[in-house]
């Protein structure tokens, strides 16, 4: 079952925050790149769609998506998170932003979303943010506080431990706070995939998962595009590395068009249909055309069945579409 939830009206502000003159003067736009590199100019009108990953993942786990995306003509870029700090991996999003000409969907996943939250305010080419399972920050809130809110995450059985009980934390050299942050490989399947993958597929992506430093989940946020953008939120019902309750609540502040999917914090590996249509959505700038009165309606939103009910706030889809692959 999913849920959309209609989102608020919001105004745009005018924008707020200049390129780098050095940036402005080196950089140029070049023709889209199937890998990623360099600048990106739209093709045939559509808005590019730039996917950033989040910690304990790559790039890589948003290729059925960008194969998806791209089979309709999208042109797409799935950008590197460092995973260093969320300033700084809020600066190096923003810069790569503004190479690409054009409107622009900005897709986050996991601590993406609060990378997306800082990176994008200020950029009128910015035009929708899509929340995969993600964090939404407010202004002064971190990531760990977040996942601690409500009841859900599994990133720690010990409030009070250091550093969460199912992380191992690497020294890098540093003071005692200079570390990098991976999931325990045998907490990894039940954290991060709610054991929904098979056993030799979740052990692949836990030896290969990319570390965060301590300071991404620290860092207060400084930014908050969502107050002025609207906002589209995938809410993962089976989520244990964030929770579910929190992702519900962030999608809830921000008042995105929500839509709830039974999977686990990866839903990107999971269920990257799912993924693809709530981006496609944001594309094209539609959310539900719900009914003001109590009144039930019917009405068909993305080829899939959907019934409006308690005065047209939520829609109840039934139906979820399957597709078959290439």
């Amino acid at each position: 079952m999913k849920l959309i939830r209609h989102a608020r009206t919001r105004r745009f502000l005018p924008f707020a925050a200049l390129l780098p003159a050095a940036a402005l003067l080196s950089a140029g736009p070049v023709a889209a790149s199937e890998s990623g590199g360099g600048g990106v100019a739209p093709a045939g009108g559509k808005p590019t769609v730039v996917l950033v990953h989040g910690a304990w993942a790559d790039a890589s786990g948003w290729n059925q998506v960008i194969r998806d995306l791209q089979a309709q003509g999208y042109p797409v870029v799935a950008t590197a998170n460092p995973l260093r700090s969320l300033s700084g991996d809020a600066d190096y999003l923003a810069t790569r932003l503004k190479t690409i000409k054009g409107p622009i969907v900005l897709v986050g996943h996991s601590y993406g979303g609060a990378v997306i939250t800082n990176a994008a305010a200020g950029n009128p080419n910015v035009t929708s943010l899509v929340y995969i399972a993600a964090f939404a920050p407010d202004k002064g809130e971190a990531t760990l506080q977040l996942a601690a809110k409500f009841p859900g995450s599994r990133l720690t059985d010990d409030p009070k431990a250091p550093v969460p009980t199912a992380l191992d934390a690497v020294p890098l050299g540093g003071g005692p706070t200079d570390v990098d942050l991976y999931i325990k490989p045998d907490k990894f399947s039940d954290v991060f995939l709610s054991d929904r993958l098979p056993a030799d597929r979740a052990n692949a992506l836990a030896v290969s998962q990319r570390p965060a430093t301590a300071v991404t989940g620290s860092e207060p946020t400084e930014a908050v595009a969502w107050k002025t953008i609207p906002s589209w939120y995938l809410v993962a019902t089976d989520d244990r590395t964030i929770g579910t309750e929190n992702l519900r609540f962030m999608a809830e502040r921000a008042g995105s068009t929500t839509v709830e999917v039974d999977a686990p914090h990866a839903v990107l590996e999971t269920d990257p249909e799912a993924v693809t249509d709530l981006i496609l959505r944001a594309a094209h700038g539609s959310r539900p055309s719900l009914a003001r009165t109590g009144a039930e309606q019917a009405a068909m939103l993305g080829g899939t069945a959907a019934l409006a009910v308690a005065g047209g706030t939520v829609l109840v889809l039934h139906a979820r579409r399957s597709r078959s692959r290439g």
